[in-house]
């Protein structure tokens, strides 16, 4: 839903932009076409810092979940984007696992509904108190 979001500020943010010209640029005064080329400049530095700052750590980021989907295990503690906490028990090859919520209480859940930061969190080693 937030990548949505943001493709649609983006567009409108592209389109906006598109329509400014610079002042005195439709007096019709001829041969000036300046105008037009720093508008280009300015749009393609605008589509750069989009890309710069939303497009490339979303796709990071989504590149990074994959592969944490992936290298899940037996054994592993996860948590579920709902909060449930389990240890898996079994990984299925239908895209599911099994996990055990408590001795001998299993669930059949789809790898995607792993929370890959929650999970880090709950695996993360204690830190020790001065």
């Amino acid at each position: 839903m937030k990548s949505k979001l943001n493709y649609i500020a983006i567009s409108a943010v592209i389109f906006i932009l598109s329509s400014c010209t610079p002042p005195g640029g439709e007096q019709g005064k001829g041969g000036s076409s300046g105008g037009g080329t720093i508008q280009l400049v300015f749009l393609g530095l605008m589509i750069l810092v989009f890309w710069m700052f939303f497009i490339r750590p979303q796709a990071k980021r989504a590149k990074n979940q994959k592969s944490f989907i992936e290298n899940l295990g037996k054994g592993d503690k996860v948590v579920t984007i709902a909060g449930i906490h389990g240890v898996i028990n079994k990984v299925n090859e239908d895209g599911t696992l099994n996990i055990e919520v408590s001795p001998g209480s299993y669930l059949k859940i789809e790898k995607s509904a792993i929370s890959m930061d929650w999970t880090a969190a709950l695996n993360k080693p204690a830190t020790e108190k001065k």
